[in-house]
């Protein structure tokens, strides 16, 4: 397996991988259009179409010259101070539980620490999210876009954290009011 940058073709296979790996799921958002792939989907086309993209940060897995997984995180913000939000984060369902979403994690942990960022946010499962650092984002003083999230919505430090404090907001195309 191979994780490297996101190149403009793979954009359809990027929009199949995250639609196989969310539909029937439960906690997906819903399809922007009626019987459509689930709205994740979708999002990643609108993050990619939005001023808070950041091609160095949307990686894909590459299986035998095929798109297996991907991942990404786009310009955020805590109160007015800069942050990341990650997702989604996507693997072919036949492809899952073979640790191709921990080193996609691990990759873009790594590339946005690198990049000289302070802080990564997300939305998941803490169960999961825990082995790459993650804690609930209470813990360092951020306030979730939605408080029913709860401890699902998530924080990582890295090395340049700074102490932000407050509301952690998402980029536009996350605004739920977007999905069917």
């Amino acid at each position: 397996m191979i994780i490297r940058r996101e190149l403009a073709h793979d954009a359809e296979a990027i929009r199949a991988v995250t639609a196989a790996a969310f539909r029937g799921l439960a906690y997906s958002a819903p399809p922007v259009e009626p019987g459509g792939d689930p709205g994740e989907a979708t999002l990643v086309s609108w993050l990619r179409a939005d001023e808070s993209w950041i091609p160095e940060l949307s990686l894909v897995a590459i299986e035998d010259d095929a798109v297996v997984g991907h991942v990404l995180a786009t310009r955020a913000r805590v109160d007015a101070e800069p942050a990341l939000g990650l997702g989604p984060v996507s693997v072919l369902p036949h492809r899952q539980r073979a640790g191709i979403g921990s080193a996609m994690m691990h990759a873009v942990l790594g590339a946005a620490d690198a990049l000289g960022e302070p802080l990564v946010a997300l939305l998941g499962d803490p169960d999961y999210y825990h082995r790459f650092g993650f804690v609930p984002a209470q813990q360092y003083g951020i306030d979730s876009p939605d408080v029913s999230w709860g401890k699902n919505f998530q924080v990582r430090a890295l090395t340049h954290y700074n102490g932000q404090r407050g509301q952690f907001h998402y980029p536009e195309p996350f605004d739920p009011k977007r999905f069917g």
